[in-house]
């Protein structure tokens, strides 16, 4: 299930972490929530606690097993800077990234507080990996937008913004030292609407500023009726992804045994 992603903007989905709790606005229809919770009870599903937090050490080597290079959505199903999330964990599934540099990897917080006091303390070691793209969601002016300042203030190669769900218009934004820019609308029964005057007055900043950007979708209760056509056309901007060669396969499976006894130890 995390081999491949329908999510537009990546390839896979790697969850050494499972669950999260409500923080912001944009949680209120949190579709991994949703997901989860269908499967409370479940004897043997991976859901089968819903979407109370978990660590998943078992899946820390899954990227290593996969030789073909991917773009890696980190934690789909949480999110890695969560309060209950140990620090000592998270510089474990940090390193497993400098260590399998032939994926690109996408990370995700609303937490962006904590992303950047460990990315200028315990993980200083990642901070100019350009194969790891750190980034922020944003979903309003009030709790989305200082997220945008904390992220600027982290150390990191790329940094990455993902405006959605966006539930009102954000008005002028500082694009500086940020290198690409997500946007879509909610999804799913409930979803809260978002007018096309916000979105392109976004694609209209990120263009003047040269930077990236992505429309994911305009969302809604069956997004697929709704599309992804901005002004008749789709926008699927991305950085530029570094390539490296997969090491040989001898040596990542070394690699995978030594995670997996330092997992299960």
């Amino acid at each position: 299930m995390s081999e491949n992603s329908t999510i537009e903007w990546t390839d896979a989905t790697w969850n050494p972490v499972r669950g999260c709790t409500k923080i912001s606005p944009g949680c209120k229809h949190c579709y991994a929530e949703t997901f989860a919770e269908r499967f409370r009870g479940v004897p043997g599903h991976p859901y089968e606690r819903g979407f109370d937090l978990r660590l998943v050490p078992e899946k820390l080597a899954e990227p290593l097993k996969w030789a073909a290079p991917k773009i890696v959505f980190v934690n789909s199903m949480s999110d890695l800077f969560h309060e209950a999330v140990p620090d000592a964990y998270i510089e474990r599934v940090v390193r497993v990234m400098q260590m399998a540099d032939w994926h690109t990897y996408q990370i995700l917080t609303k937490r962006s507080g904590r992303l950047r006091d460990m990315l200028c303390g315990r993980l200083t070691f990642a901070s100019d990996l350009d194969h790891v793209w750190w980034g922020v969601s944003v979903e309003n002016r009030k709790q989305g937008l200082p997220r945008i300042d904390e992220l600027r203030n982290a150390p990191a190669a790329v940094r990455f913004l993902s405006i959605e769900p966006l539930l009102e218009h954000l008005g002028n934004i500082d694009l500086a030292g940020i290198d690409w820019v997500i946007v879509g609308g909610e999804s799913g029964w409930g979803a809260r609407p978002m007018d096309a005057a916000w979105v392109i007055d976004l694609r209209d900043q990120c263009q003047a500023a040269g930077v990236p950007f992505f429309f994911k979708q305009w969302g809604g209760a069956q997004k697929s009726k709704h599309g992804r056509r901005l002004d008749d056309r789709t926008y699927d901007d991305m950085p530029q992804q570094s390539v490296r060669t997969p090491p040989p396969r001898l040596h990542r499976l070394a690699l995978i045994d030594d995670l997996t006894a330092g997992a299960t130890a």
